[in-house]
């Protein structure tokens, strides 16, 4: 691995601080994902973070937020945002985390039951340019799993929003953001980072 530690570990109220105002400024403000909203309201996303720096310890972390998520009723708990404060900075390491995550979950027998979403501050789809702003659709202040229950996105798919023309309109309401509101928005996100890998 090639994650660059910090010597102290954050303390995770001003993590969860921050991810908490990207939600609701930039995921939820501007609609990039339009069922983030009433889960926001109803006050059932779940923050958790993760200061580890060891994957057998972020395995672990994972494995624990399957099972509270698996045994919490979705009134309760309907997804939880695994945050990772010290760890899998590099994209790269983070794609291959995330490889592994997909497969705890087939091992675990919840395959169909739950699905991971990524996000991730270096964030890049393959084949865009390097300063496309397609990429900030899925860049966060940390290394982020969506942890969310496959239930919940058949009820969208099946519901009267088109969800296929989602990925597309959140390309076009990027880049109809003017510099400014730009700025304001992404603040930190927005800074070049290095070319470290994509995502199909």
């Amino acid at each position: 691995m090639t994650d660059s530690v910090a010597t102290e570990p954050l303390p995770h109220e001003p993590v969860v601080a921050q991810v908490q105002q990207w939600v609701e400024q930039i995921v939820v403000g501007l609609n990039l994902c339009p069922f983030a909203r009433p889960v926001l309201n109803e006050q059932s996303l779940r923050y958790v973070v993760s200061d580890a720096t060891d994957w057998n310890d972020l395995r672990r972390f994972v494995l624990e937020e399957m099972s509270l998520l698996w045994e919490t009723p979705p009134s309760e708990v309907s997804t939880s945002l695994l945050i990772f404060s010290h760890s899998l900075q590099d994209f790269e390491d983070y794609l291959d985390f995330l490889e592994m995550a997909d497969e705890l979950l087939e091992e675990a027998g919840l395959e169909g039951v739950f699905q991971f979403a990524s996000f991730h501050p270096n964030y890049r789809f393959e084949g865009e340019p390097p300063d496309s702003r397609s990429h900030f659709t899925n860049r966060a202040p940390y290394p982020i799993l969506h942890l969310l229950r496959e239930d919940s996105i058949t009820k969208a798919v099946e519901g009267p929003l088109d969800t296929e023309q989602i990925p597309v309109r959140n390309i076009e309401r990027l880049a109809s953001l003017t510099d400014e509101e730009w700025s304001n928005l992404f603040g930190a996100l927005a800074k070049p980072t290095p070319d470290s890998g994509s995502s199909p």
